[in-house]
């Protein structure tokens, strides 16, 4: 079904709308503008991209348009964010890359009634060094208190190492606390901003740092699972599942697997989800054409 039309999306490395289920409707968000940028680096970015909503309440055959997410016009252009709801699918927080002051931020706003109204947008962090990563998606989790937390990426000191801002209500968060033990030094952005998850309330998260994937949880030190990139993380009933890009395909590594397995020879972006079932689903871009597959 089409949902909309628009005159240019953000697309491309972990850009890309979002899909939300929620109990009683299906949200869609997407960086979307009138017209394709005309800048040298925009790489086909919207000129100004905002932060768009859809909703669906017929299980996805209509959809109406609720508005935007971001209050100023344009700030949502880098075309990175995340967004995660309770399990009563009322309470929702965005988080996104937001360009409205010089350097990029973290931004991100809340909404307590479903997705059909969004608040005055919150500045979540602004690193002293001028800017965060520019182009590393950020993660959002939130669990049955209410309690939400924000992965990114920052920039400081010459380092790309991943941070966490945790926030009890959706108005304020603490000061970011750094994830993991070592420090990833580069003059760069990889574009690869890990994910989170909740493992039976506890949150856990997936990351890279130089060409290796880690497993953390913070309070912990962090676990090496091999050279990878471009790592996706979610929990079920049995656990955690993992899957990510190495040198070799696209692998995965299970709740109760202590080594990944290669479940394709090739492909890259891969993207979980964990089912009612206790098993796990995977979907991967290879050679021009999305493959899926089951986990057990």
């Amino acid at each position: 079904m089409k949902v909309a039309d628009t005159g240019a999306l953000a697309l491309g490395r972990h850009r890309g709308p979002r899909v939300t289920i929620l109990p009683d409707s299906i949200l869609i968000s997407a960086v979307a503008g009138q017209a394709v940028s005309q800048d040298a680096h925009a790489h086909g970015l919207p000129e100004k991209g905002d932060l768009t909503v859809w909703r669906s309440v017929d299980g996805g055959k209509t959809w109406s348009r609720t508005g935007l997410i971001n209050d100023t016009p344009g700030a949502a252009g880098e075309g990175l964010h995340a967004i995660a709801a309770d399990a009563s699918g009322r309470n929702l927080f965005a988080a996104w890359l937001d360009l409205r002051a010089k350097g990029t931020q973290l931004y991100g706003a809340r909404s307590t009634d479903g997705g059909r109204t969004w608040s005055k947008n919150l500045l979540v962090y602004s690193s002293p060094d001028g800017t965060i990563c520019q182009c590393c998606d950020p993660s959002v989790a939130i669990d049955a208190r209410g309690h939400i937390d924000v992965m990114f990426r920052n920039a400081l000191a010459g380092s790309r190492d991943l941070y966490l801002a945790e926030s009890a209500d959706g108005l304020s968060f603490s000061q970011p606390r750094k994830l993991g033990n070592g420090t990833w030094k580069l003059n760069a952005c990889p574009m690869d901003g890990g994910g989170i998850a909740l493992d039976h309330g506890q949150i856990v998260t997936a990351w890279r740092r130089d060409r290796n994937i880690f497993l953390d949880r913070p309070g912990a030190p962090e676990t090496s699972l091999g050279e990878g990139k471009d790592v996706a993380i979610t929990a079920g009933a049995k656990g955690v599942w993992i899957a990510f890009a190495g040198e070799q395909g696209i692998e995965v590594i299970s709740p109760v697997a202590k080594a990944p397995t290669k479940i394709s020879e090739s492909g890259g972006f891969p993207a979980l989800a964990a089912l009612p079932d206790g098993s796990a689903i995977a979907a991967w871009e290879q050679n021009g054409s999305i493959r899926i597959e089951k986990l057990p």
